[in-house]
């Protein structure tokens, strides 16, 4: 007689692996969040002494990137002093991530002549 007894709870975590993992029909809160915090990325190039764009508009929990591709070091400093990069060399970045809506004015800490204006979106 054949005994099928060891074989059900092998298929019962079988069936339960599979089940755990399906993706859920809709995201948890938690897992919303996380996602629309990593979705949103702009970036901004400075060159020939200035910030292009020289103004960005973002929906709020944006990561923007500035990249130095002058042969001169700059920084990005808010007007607010809400954000400050050191000075970056040819090639370097910084990312700031903008969580509340607003419009935030910068500009380059070493070239005070250089401006530029990021508005985030609720």
């Amino acid at each position: 007689m054949l005994n099928l007894t060891p074989v059900r709870p092998a298929l019962a975590i079988a069936l339960l692996a599979v089940h755990s993992a399906a993706a859920p029909l809709s995201p948890s809160p938690q897992g919303a969040a996380a996602e629309a915090a990593t979705v949103g990325k702009a970036s901004i190039k400075i060159a020939n002494f200035n910030f292009g764009p020289a103004a960005l508009t973002v929906p709020a929990g944006t990561s923007i990137t500035w990249t130095n591709n002058d042969d001169d070091a700059h920084s990005v400093v808010a007007d607010d002093k809400a954000f400050r990069s050191a000075p970056l060399d040819t090639g370097e970045s910084y990312s700031f991530t903008f969580a509340k809506a607003g419009t935030y004015g910068y500009h380059c800490g070493l070239h005070p002549q250089m401006h530029g204006k990021i508005i985030v979106t609720g």
